[in-house]
C-alpha cells in the first residue's frame, strides 16, 4: 500500500513539475513599429510628402479623415518615436532616393514589379533596347542588396531578431507595392 502510494505522489509531483517547467517563449513582434517605419522610409525615398490637411479638403478622403479627427479620443499622453534611424539607414535612404531617380523611367515602362517578399524585380519589358535591360538589371540588383540591409538595419534598430528579417521585408513590400506618385 505504501509502495502504491509512494508512487501516486512521484507521478504526481512529477506532472506538477513538469507543468511548470513548461516555458512559453513569447516573442514579441512590433508590427506597427515596423509598419510606421516602412511608411516613413518608403515615403521619404521616393519623396511623398504625407497629405496635409489642405490637400485633403475637397476630397473624400479629406472628409473622411476629417470625422475620423472629430469623433476619435484625444491621445493624452505623448506618443513613442517611431523614428528608426541610425547612420547605416541614413546612408542607404540617401542612396536608396537617388537610385530611385533612375528607377522611375522604369516603373512608368511597366518594366519593375515589386514583390510580396519586399524585393524588386524586372518584368519582361519589350520596349527595352539591350543597354537597358542590362542597366534595369544593374538597378534592380542594387536596390535588393540595399532593400536586404535596410531589413537588417531596421531589425537592429528596434531589437528584432534576425530569424525575422523577412517578416520585415513582407511588411515593406506593402509600402513598395503602393503605387509610385
Amino acid at each position: 500500500m505504501k509502495t502504491k502510494q509512494t508512487l501516486l505522489w512521484t507521478a504526481a509531483s512529477v506532472a506538477v513539475l513538469t507543468l511548470f517547467a513548461c516555458v512559453t517563449i513569447n516573442i514579441y513582434f512590433p508590427a506597427e513599429k515596423v509598419e510606421s517605419a516602412a511608411k516613413e522610409i518608403v515615403d521619404d525615398i521616393r519623396g511623398n510628402q504625407p497629405l496635409q490637411e489642405d490637400d485633403l479638403s475637397g476630397s473624400l478622403q479629406g472628409i473622411a479623415h476629417k470625422i475620423r479627427l472629430a469623433v476619435s479620443p484625444g491621445v493624452a499622453w505623448a506618443e513613442e518615436e517611431t523614428t528608426v534611424s541610425n547612420p547605416t539607414i541614413r546612408a542607404l535612404r540617401e542612396t536608396m532616393k537617388t537610385r530611385f531617380q533612375a528607377l522611375t523611367l522604369y516603373y512608368q515602362k511597366g518594366a519593375l514589379k515589386e514583390g510580396d517578399n519586399g524585393y524588386l524585380s524586372a518584368t519582361d519589358a519589350v520596349d527595352l533596347n539591350l543597354k537597358e535591360k542590362r542597366d534595369l538589371n544593374s538597378l534592380v540588383d542594387a536596390e535588393n542588396s540595399d532593400r536586404k540591409t535596410l531589413y537588417a538595419e531596421v531589425a537592429k534598430a528596434l531589437k528584432i531578431e534576425p530569424d525575422q528579417i523577412e517578416k520585415i521585408a513582407e511588411i515593406f513590400a506593402k509600402e513598395w507595392q503602393n503605387p509610385v506618385r
